[in-house]
């Protein structure tokens, strides 16, 4: 018996356009926002906007004080309750272990969390990863690494401004290997690099003969949400592969982003 085909399109727009109310929101968390500042940030009709939030209002995802929305307490207690990576994984692991194939080797994805460092939520190995190292081995989430010491620590650092960097590092790192960076004004200069090149780096500096490189994943404004790396032993993967694992990686970084954001950004 042959599949139902599936309706053409299943989204609803309005739906839609409620989300990215809410997203807008979300931006303005301590002052709120009048709807004439939400209508133009989405970019939709005053009108539309004012109806969309008069409904969301009614069902408490936002309130409103005077002429500024806030989000309201319907989200929070909704917030509470949710998994806030479950459905991020599920969509993100087949893009993963397309690239721990391709590569044979380690593919993670980390996001920034509320306390200045990161969450690794998944992860994907292939053929060749397991026993190799004890970093390197599967069953990586939930373990944390060194911001200083690690590409995707290296990444986070380079999105912060200069005062924070300087908060959270000592002048004297510490140091995991010979290779580590250990001064703070040394490792302040590879930041600025990383955020020119658009990508972070480690060799031999988190542990003996570990390569690892990370590329932001950023949302439609430009925030950094995840972080894509790829880990290899470098006697299997020299630096002349650099250049082909980031093209790869950004292409995956790509189908992400339309994974993660594209519904939200329709019409």
């Amino acid at each position: 018996m042959s599949e139902v085909p599936e309706p053409t399109e299943m989204t609803n727009k309005s739906v839609t356009k409620a989300v990215r109310l809410l997203r807008e929101l979300a931006a303005h968390p301590r002052t709120g926002a009048t709807v004439t500042t939400l209508a133009k940030g989405v970019g939709i009709s005053r009108p539309t906007a004012f109806r969309l939030l008069y409904s969301l209002e009614r069902t408490g995802l936002v309130d409103r004080i005077d002429n500024n929305y806030i989000l309201g307490w319907e989200m929070a207690r909704l917030g509470r309750r949710a998994d806030p990576y479950a459905g991020l994984v599920a969509r993100a692991q087949p893009l993963l272990q397309e690239l721990a194939d391709k590569f044979n080797e380690s593919v993670t994805l980390s996001v920034p969390n509320s306390h200045d460092g990161l969450d690794l939520i998944a992860e994907a190995a292939g053929s060749h990863v397991v026993g190799i190292m004890s970093r390197m081995s599967t069953h990586m989430v939930g373990q944390q690494y060194p911001l200083h010491a690690s590409s995707t620590g290296k990444v986070l650092l380079a999105e912060m401004p200069l005062e924070k960097v300087l908060a959270l590092l000592p002048e004297k790192l510490e140091a995991y290997t010979s290779h580590t960076i250990t001064d703070r004004a040394v490792l302040l200069r590879e930041l600025d690099q990383v955020r020119e090149q658009g990508f972070g780096i480690i060799d031999n500096e988190l542990e003996e003969e570990l390569i690892s490189l990370s590329r932001p994943v950023r949302d439609t404004s430009g925030s950094l949400v995840a972080i894509l790396t790829l880990n290899s032993p470098r006697y299997r993967f020299g630096r002349d592969r650099i250049p082909e694992a980031l093209q790869q990686m950004q292409a995956i970084v790509e189908r992400l982003v339309e994974v993660f954001w594209q519904d939200a950004a329709g019409e």
